[in-house]
This record gives structure tokens, sequence and C-alpha cells, in this order.
């Protein structure tokens, strides 16, 4: 009497896999093909809300997220956002009536947009609105860390002036890709605008101004920016509301006006 062939033996295996490799082949490429469109999904959804979502400060090392509610930040966290001093980044009028108070993200792709955004509003108000830029890196973002700490550098090292060129050369220069500047060139593209490279790059692999952007982001969290940019408005009564994620000009300009009629 023939010995009956063992089905849990390696020999049986590969002959179920050799019998049914076309079937096996689809079951993974729908259960690929369904990853990929629900990853997909995801990132259009956060696309369509303007901006991304950030971990807290807190939280972010656990992967959990705070999402910006439709309401924005309560009353009480307006009224705690931190006023604007002698050592904050201010772009524009010090004195001006209305101050734009940013929390941003160098690694942001929706950031990056609206750089562009604050450019055209303080050519638009001229005197009577100024920006002012603080950081929230989000921990996705692998490089956005190092690039406000080299910021910080170039502003230790060149002043405020520089602070402000070398934020714009990095948003134009990076793919805002979460590692658009590597950490080791950061250092170089300060030396473009004539800033001390070695200097900065020493500085930034210090980790000297860690403790400054970690500080900003958990200050931002604490007021309700939950991601970036989140952007305050700012009058001699303190902050008013947030204005939530990359904004047409437009709307931002009209959010202005409301506080200067």
């Amino acid at each position: 009497m023939p010995q009956k062939e063992n089905p849990y033996s390696l020999q049986s295996f590969l002959a179920f896999v050799n019998n049914n490799f076309v079937m096996l082949l689809l079951v993974l490429f729908f259960f690929a093909g369904g990853f990929v469109v629900g990853s997909l999904w995801t990132e259009n959804q956060i696309i369509k809300n303007s901006g991304v979502t950030a971990p807290t400060a807190a939280a972010g090392a656990k992967g959990a997220t705070d999402p910006v509610g439709p309401a924005g930040p309560t009353a009480a966290q307006l009224a705690e956002v931190p006023p604007v001093t002698e050592a904050d980044h201010i772009r524009g009028n010090a004195n001006a009536p209305i101050l734009l108070v940013e929390y941003s993200d160098y690694e942001c792709p929706f950031c990056a947009r609206f750089h562009e955004t604050t450019k055209e509003i303080l050519a638009e108000f001229g005197d009577d609105v100024a920006l002012v830029y603080r950081h929230y890196p989000l921990p996705f973002h692998a490089n956005a860390q190092k690039a406000a700490e080299a910021s910080e550098c170039v502003a230790k090292i060149a002043g405020n002036d520089k602070f402000w060129e070398f934020t714009d050369l990095y948003f134009a220069t990076t793919d805002s890709s979460g590692t658009g500047v590597a950490v080791e060139e950061m250092g170089a593209l300060a030396g473009q605008i004539g800033v001390d490279a070695a200097a900065v790059q020493e500085c930034v692999d210090s980790g000297e101004m860690e403790s400054i952007v970690i500080a900003q982001m958990d200050a931002g969290t604490a007021v309700g920016v939950s991601g970036t940019p989140g952007t305050f408005i700012v009058t001699k009564d303190g902050a008013q509301e947030l204005i939530p994620g990359a904004l047409p000009t437009a709307d931002v300009s009209n959010m202005i006006s409301n506080y200067l009629n």
C-alpha cells in the first residue's frame, strides 16, 4: 500500500503554490492595490484640508494626531498666545496694528505656498501688517526640526535680516518632501546668503538651538495649533483668530481687513 503524502510537508506546500500561482498572485495584487488606494485617499483628504495634521509635541512620538477642529482655538487659548517680543523674528513694521503670528514648518509644502502669500499680504498692507515667524516642525518631516535650528543659528550668527533671507532661500530651495535639504547641507545653504557656512553647520550639528524650536512648538500646541501653517491674527487687543492653513491671498486679505476698518 503506497504511503499517503503528508499534506503539511514542504513538498505539498510547494505543489500547492505551483498549482495555484496565478490565483495567489491575484490575491496579492488586490491586497497591495487596496493598501495603495487607501493611502492615496488619506493623502487626498489632507490636501483638501489645505494642510497637514500635526501630532502635538508630546504625542508625536506615539504617532497620535490632534486634527484641527472646525471651531479653531478656544477664547482661552487665543488669550494665551505668547506675546510678540524682541526675541521674535519680525518681517515688516514691528509696531504694525496687525501682526500675523505664523507657526510654520520649513519642509511643509503648504507652508511654502503660504510663505508667498505672506509676502503678497505685506506688500498689500504696508506698515499696517507685519509677519512673525515661529517654529512648528512636524515630526514626520525628518529634516524640519534641523531646518528650524539652522534658521536660529543663522539669526544668532548674522542677525534677523539674514534669518529672513535664509527662510526665503530655504522655501525656494526645498522640494518640501520632508527631507528637501539635507541636514549636512544647511550650512552651505546659509553660505549662499553670505553667512559663515562652517559656523552655521557647527551650530546645527551641536543641537544648541533645539530647545528654542521645541519650546515654540510646545507653545503653539498649547494655544490650539495642530497643523501648519497655523497663523494667528493679532491686534492690540491680543490674538483674535487663527487662519486655518494656506488660505489664498484674497481670503487672508479679507480677514485682515475686518480688523482695520
